[in-house]
């Protein structure tokens, strides 16, 4: 998490902290370790609204971004979520628990250095390893699991987009046609930039575009995309049983997440009928 990059010098008053130790993500990026829990040095939240947008202030200094920005959000509504999340910190601030503002920061220092383009493509690769496209053999109980629960959203998503997705038990997963590829990318051009990293948040929380794109258009809620990114795991535990504490605590996290990295898409996206949506609801 990007927002875990934060040194404690960038906030308002900040104690120094030793750095974090950074360890290599699988695609070859550092990722940073998140910072210790600090005490809060804060007594009040409030937003005002900047030349750029709408800004978040701890009493009366302005939060600032990793790289020392001005913490400047495009609407009113992400800026009191954001709020929200400094202001529910009690005696010691979680910073693993601010997804907003982790998302936030992300966008607004774009630490990998990545263009529409990029955040784009690294998407849509999600397709090539995509969770609902796996499917196994044995035992026949998962195989009829994962048929009954994944393809009825395979084939929504196929009418959806007007595209060819299938499934497979091969290792080497299902052959996506070129053509599919080129229509979720021209999808994912009309979300801005900051929307786009929202995406890339869900899509890495459920390891699937498909799941992220039905969650975030509304056909699924966060508690079934969340259940169905976790089924092989959900089936063992029925089989097995769970471990005391450890399944529920990362089923929560999960969701907590999830729901964070698709309401900032929400809020983030231009698209005026994604607003009147959140306004009906």
């Amino acid at each position: 998490l990007w927002w875990a990059h934060c040194s404690p010098a960038r906030l308002p008053r900040p104690p120094p902290i030793p750095a974090g130790s950074c360890p290599v993500e699988p695609c070859g990026r550092r990722a940073y370790a998140p910072p210790a829990e600090r005490k809060r040095f804060y007594q009040n939240v409030s937003i005002s609204q900047g030349e750029g947008g709408f800004e978040i202030n701890l009493d009366h200094r302005k939060l600032k971004t990793p790289q020392a920005k001005i913490f400047t959000v495009p609407s009113e509504a992400l800026a009191i979520a954001v709020a929200t999340e400094w202001d529910s910190q009690k005696d010691t601030i979680k910073f693993y628990t601010m997804h907003l503002t982790t998302l936030c920061n992300t966008a607004l220092d774009n630490p990998t250095q990545r263009n529409k383009t990029q955040l784009i493509r690294a998407a849509v690769k999600f397709l090539e390893t995509d969770t609902v496209c796996y499917r196994v053999e044995e035992p026949p109980a998962l195989a009829e699991l994962q048929k009954n629960e994944w393809d009825p959203v395979v084939s929504w998503a196929e009418k959806r987009y007007n595209v060819t997705i299938g499934s497979s038990t091969s290792i080497l997963g299902p052959n996506i046609p070129a053509s599919t590829k080129e229509t979720f990318i021209s999808h994912l051009a009309s979300y801005n930039m900051w929307a786009l990293q929202g995406i890339e948040f869900v899509i890495t929380q459920l390891k699937s575009l498909i799941l992220s794109m039905s969650l975030i258009d509304r056909h699924i809620t966060v508690e079934k995309a969340v259940l169905l990114s976790r089924l092989e795991e959900e089936y063992q535990i029925r089989r097995w049983g769970s471990v005391e504490w450890a399944h529920d605590y990362d089923l929560c996290e999960l969701r907590a997440r999830t729901a964070a990295g698709t309401l900032f898409v929400h809020l983030c996206s231009e698209s005026s009928t994604v607003k009147h949506k959140l306004l009906q609801d």
